[in-house]
C-alpha cells in the first residue's frame, strides 16, 4: 500500500472514532480542552495499537494465507466498510444530549476498543499486503487523534447533524480500498 492509500485507510478506521468525538463534542458545555486532549489521544492509541496485534496474527499465518490474500483483504475491508455504512444508515443519528462536565475513563476505554475492532482485522489485511507497519500505524494513530480532535471541536459547535455522515464517508472509504486490492491484484487496474 502506497502512503496515499495508507492516508485513505486512516481517515475510513478514524471514521468511527470521530463520529463518537462529535458526541462527546456535543456533550460539552463548552470546550474542555485538557478533557479532548484525553479523548482524541486514547482514540488514536487505540487505533494504532489495534493494528499491531492484527498484523503480528496475520505473519503468523502468513503462509497459508498469501495465495488468498487478496480476497481476504477485500472482504475484511467490504465487511467493516459495509457494516459502518448500515449503522449509519439505520442507527438513530442522535446523541445523549446530556452535557457531561467530567470524564469517565471507563466509557473512554470501552468507547476505544469499541471504535478500533475494525483497525484489528485491517491489521491482519497490512499483513498481507507486506506494508511498512510503522508507517501505517503512525497514519493511523495521528490521523485519527487530529479528526478527533476535530470532532469535538465540530460537535461542541455544531451538534449531532454531521455524525451518520462520518460513518457513511468511512465506509465508504473501507470498501473503495477493498475494491481496489483485489482489481489490482487480479490485475484489472494498475495502480
Amino acid at each position: 500500500m502506497g502512503i496515499l492509500e495508507l492516508l485513505l485507510l486512516a481517515v475510513g478506521l478514524a471514521m468511527d472514532a470521530f463520529a463518537v468525538s462529535l458526541c462527546k463534542g456535543l456533550r460539552m458545555r463548552k470546550i474542555n480542552w485538557p478533557q479532548g486532549f484525553i479523548i482524541a489521544l486514547s482514540f488514536g492509541i487505540f487505533q494504532a495499537g489495534m493494528p499491531i496485534i492484527g498484523w503480528s496474527l496475520g505473519l503468523q499465518f502468513k503462509q497459508f494465507i498469501t495465495p488468498i490474500d487478496h480476497w481476504i483483504a477485500f472482504f475484511l475491508l467490504a465487511i467493516i466498510g459495509g457494516k459502518m455504512l448500515y449503522d449509519s444508515l439505520t442507527e438513530d443519528p442522535t446523541c445523549p444530549v446530556v452535557a457531561a462536565d467530567k470524564l469517565n475513563l471507563k466509557e473512554l476505554l470501552l468507547l476505544s476498543i469499541a471504535t478500533s475492532i475494525d483497525a484489528l482485522a485491517v491489521g491482519i489485511t497490512l499483513a498481507f499486503l507486506k506494508t511498512d507497519i510503522i508507517l501505517a500505524i503512525s497514519l493511523i494513530g495521528s490521523v485519527t487523534f487530529i479528526l478527533s480532535l476535530l470532532a469535538i471541536l465540530i460537535g461542541n459547535y455544531y451538534g449531532n447533524r454531521l455524525q451518520s455522515k462520518a460513518g457513511i464517508l468511512g465506509g465508504g472509504v473501507l470498501i473503495l480500498i477493498g475494491g481496489k486490492i483485489l482489481l489490482s491484484h487480479l490485475g484489472i487496474i494498475g495502480f
